[in-house]
């Protein structure tokens, strides 16, 4: 089966050349793909040039549309805006782009060198047909808040619009995540400032660089914030990428914190929790185990001498196992000895009885 990345939330249909009543009677509708709620606060849909520019509020239910109007509510008559805002769409064409609350590019139509779909003169509706496929609405108007028209050019049955849950989205694209992108080492109490000084390395187990753009970070305890590493972030193989609280904007707490590792498809691929940080030390994966140093490595691997106490254990657990390897293999060595007096004393006395019995019958 084909693996999919199908974004949550899609532009699903533009009125960039408003109504028949008036042309600045302009909306934009947007579509939840998901089967949950979503919440659009500090969601941003913006041209490139920033005109408009929509700072996004409210929920978008499960499955349903999001309709925004131009100025007042007034542009679609009986059908209430799930929010207004202000500015023109440009009739030449617009490069629209909709992120979400961490900054991650969520969907995004380039049509900045003209509308590929929609029509001036009848007040037709630029449509979402499918996979990067867009289409003039049926009728004047389009269909705000409902799905999308159905038009007998669509032949391929995946990209064909025939309910509300089928929408299409223009980032579907084949993406498999690699596994082997994990957190080695994370410093929470810093000697210094923890406003400064606290950092999170991730390491790529892979032999093969990777592109961790639209990744994210977030803290699970406390004051949770998501960090979402930007566009063009990458890691070569077998290295390390280390970031830093200015950057991140991620709090770690001393006492008792975590974090997850959350491919863009939403998926939580590595988590790392702990307790009471000591001041200085960072925690840091080693052989499987996760262990307290007084010698952090941003950046290098981690090595068992830079280690504390535990890897004091870890020594003493192997010098152990040593040991007793060593007094196991004595101890059948010494086990080998008894049973050769018991086989030598069994043989004479064989000879003797033989003996005895040759002596009595002369």
């Amino acid at each position: 089966m084909l693996n999919l990345s199908i974004a949550a939330i899609i532009i699903s249909e533009i009125a960039w050349m408003g109504t028949i009543t008036s042309p600045n009677d302009e909306w934009i509708e947007l579509y939840n793909n998901t089967n949950s709620s979503v919440n659009l606060n500090n969601w941003i849909l913006k041209d490139a040039d920033d005109t408009p520019k929509i700072n996004l509020a409210g929920i978008i239910p499960a499955n349903s549309f999001y309709l925004l109007e131009r100025t007042d509510d007034a542009t679609i008559p009986n059908i209430q805006a799930d929010q207004i805002y202000t500015g023109a769409l440009g009739n030449p064409g617009e490069n629209l782009e909709l992120y979400n609350d961490s900054g991650v590019l969520i969907d995004k139509v380039d049509n900045s060198s003209g509308w590929i779909a929609g029509d001036n003169s009848t007040k037709q509706t630029m449509e979402r047909a499918g996979h990067q496929s867009w289409q003039t609405s049926q009728n004047p108007g389009g269909t705000p808040k409902e799905k999308n028209s159905e038009k007998e050019t669509i032949t391929d049955p995946l990209l064909e619009i025939r309910s509300p849950t089928e929408i299409g989205s223009q980032n579907i694209v084949p993406v498999v995540y690699p596994f082997g992108i994990i957190f080695s080492e994370i410093m929470p109490s810093p000697k210094g400032a923890d406003e400064t000084g606290e950092w999170i390395e991730i390491f790529n187990k892979n032999n093969f660089g990777t592109d961790l753009s639209g990744w994210q970070i977030a803290d699970t305890a406390g004051k949770t914030n998501i960090y979402a590493l930007p566009a063009g972030t990458k890691i070569s193989a077998m290295g390390f990428l280390i970031l830093s609280r200015p950057e991140t904007k991620i709090i770690l707490n001393n006492d008792i914190d975590g974090l997850n590792l959350i491919q863009p498809d939403g998926k939580i691929i590595n988590s790392v929790n702990y307790e009471k940080a000591p001041q200085g030390q960072s925690y840091g994966l080693i052989n499987s185990r996760w262990v307290w140093s007084e010698s952090p490595t941003p950046g290098t691997a981690n090595t068992l001498p830079a280690l504390t106490k535990i890897a004091e254990e870890i020594k003493k657990e192997e010098g152990l196992a040593a040991i007793s390897e060593s007094v196991a293999a004595e101890q059948g060595g010494r086990n080998f000895y008894p049973f050769l007096a018991a086989f030598a004393i069994a043989i004479f006395s064989g000879f003797v009885i033989l003996f005895l019995k040759k002596k009595i019958k002369i």
